[in-house]
């Protein structure tokens, strides 16, 4: 049975202009300037270059000797706009602007070693099977499948029959190349392969293969007390052992993979700067050019007011032209949103961790999460987490992601709250200190935390430890 009623519904629904401002504050300055060019590309009323005073003079000259005009478009409201200029153009461009730096790509991982290879000797065949393994190895220098996966991919892909046997001996001589270890399928033929490409051996080295080859799982988990007294060994002979293993690189590709990228330079979204006991803040848009609206485009409307004949064809361009002129009010909006945007909730940081960038001492930053900073600027969370994740700030203290300055609190036995940023930096500096014969397990560390008044659970002590990058008390021991 079909019925018919009314209903109300509140509904909230982002404009076009909203929608573009998000994506424009998720986008961080290094990225804006291509986001700029995609606009200028795409809106032909959008151009970039200074203002001149009497740019629109004439287009508003044709309006007012006006003749016959449409009633469904408002020319005054292109034309006649007593806004002035300068808001519809944005210059982003600060005072100092810092210079790229020119960053010159070497030779890659594949070029090298494919170079090193047409010094050797082998046949024609050996060579294309070698090239494939090259290609097939990880950006740390591990040939990760399984050779008999290789064959199948020569067969099928290149019709290529090849037998295991036949890339084991392609293998070696691939591991045979510089940097000694690369072709390894494993950490522990990884490190055989450097100790026995040894120039000056010894009987540390000697060593160093046999337990490597013999006790490598023991070796792994520092078991050294087994090492002794499996291989009859001394403390002064396995440590020096132990010595020549840690000297070894275990990803060798990493001396050669890194020129095969472009190399990332971190740009700075925000600059801050200490002085006479204040903080100066200031917004990088070396990247981004000046923009306003192309005068022609008001030029276009101009003339279409002052025409007395007005056919389907001058009311479609008209159509368009207001659409493009729209657009190009709102992308310079958004930038002058964004830019202001960005302003504010740097300057609402800056007065909340006031303390730590006047001093860098990372114990003094305060907790302080998203909705902290969205209650000082009036703005939502959301809008908070578009401007700290992926921005970077310049400070005399280094650069790093403005979100790494957000923290949850932390009760201490007094009733203070302090961030858990400095938690972890007693934490790290207790780790630091310890004595490595005997290293300080979690329910250890949780007692030191304890005893500087920290409340804490073990369970979240090895959390800290583990985002510190620490290992658990038995890997960080040493003999």
């Amino acid at each position: 049975m079909l019925k018919q009623s009314l209903q109300q519904k509140l509904q909230q629904k982002l404009s076009p202009q909203q929608i573009q401002l998000m994506k424009l504050l998720q986008v961080p300055t290094v990225e804006l300037e291509a986001r700029i060019k995609e606009e200028l590309e795409a809106n032909p009323a959008l151009d970039e270059g200074r203002d001149e005073e009497d740019e629109y003079e004439q287009a508003e000259k044709g309006l007012d000797e006006g003749t016959e005009t449409r009633d469904d478009f408002d020319y005054s409201a292109y034309l006649d706009d007593d806004t002035p200029q300068y808001k519809y153009s944005v210059n982003n461009h600060p005072e100092q602007q810092d210079r790229d730096i020119p960053f010159g790509a070497g030779e890659t991982f594949v070029e090298r070693l494919t170079s090193q290879l047409g010094l050797r000797k082998v046949t024609d065949r050996q060579r294309m099977l070698a090239e494939h393994l090259i290609g097939n190895l990880d950006e740390s220098g591990y040939l990760r499948r399984d050779l008999y996966a290789v064959t199948n991919d020569l067969a099928f892909s290149q019709g290529i029959e090849a037998s295991e046997e036949e890339l084991e001996v392609v293998l070696a001589i691939i591991q045979d190349l510089e940097p000694p270890g690369i072709g390894a399928r494993d950490l522990r033929e990884c490190l055989l392969l450097q100790l026995r490409k040894r120039e000056n051996a010894n009987p540390a080295t000697d060593l160093a293969i046999r337990i490597i080859e013999l006790q490598f799982d023991a070796f792994a988990k520092k078991h050294y007390k087994k090492l002794i007294e499996r291989l009859d060994l001394d403390e002064d002979q396995l440590r020096e052992a132990i010595a020549e293993i840690t000297r070894l690189n275990p990803k060798p590709g990493n001396s050669s993979s890194g020129s095969s990228r472009a190399p990332q330079q971190v740009v700075a979204d925000f600059s801050i700067a200490v002085g006479d006991d204040e903080l100066r803040l200031e917004i990088n848009g070396r990247n981004a050019p000046e923009l306003k609206i192309r005068g022609e485009y008001r030029d276009l409307l101009a003339g279409y007011a002052a025409s007395k004949t007005k056919d389907k064809s001058q009311r479609d361009a008209l159509v368009f032209v207001k659409q493009k002129i729209d657009a190009a009010k709102w992308f310079i909006d958004a930038i002058n949103q964004r830019r202001h945007t960005l302003t504010i909730t740097m300057q609402a940081i800056m007065k909340l961790q006031r303390a730590y960038f006047l001093t860098g001492d990372e114990t003094k930053l305060r907790p302080m999460i998203l909705k902290d900073v969205a209650e000082i600027i009036g703005m939502d969370i959301s809008t908070v987490s578009r401007v700290a994740n992926s921005k970077y700030v310049q400070t005399p203290y280094g650069t790093f992601l403005l979100k790494t300055l957000f923290s949850e609190s932390l009760s201490t036995d007094s009733g203070e709250e302090v961030s858990t940023r400095e938690v972890k930096k007693i934490l790290q500096g207790a780790i630091d200190a310890e004595d490595k014969g005997k290293p300080l397990t979690d329910e250890k560390l949780r007692n030191v935390l304890r005893e500087k008044g920290y409340k804490i659970a073990r369970r979240t002590v090895a959390k800290y430890r583990e985002q510190l990058g620490r290992p658990v008390a038995r890997l960080r021991k040493e003999i």
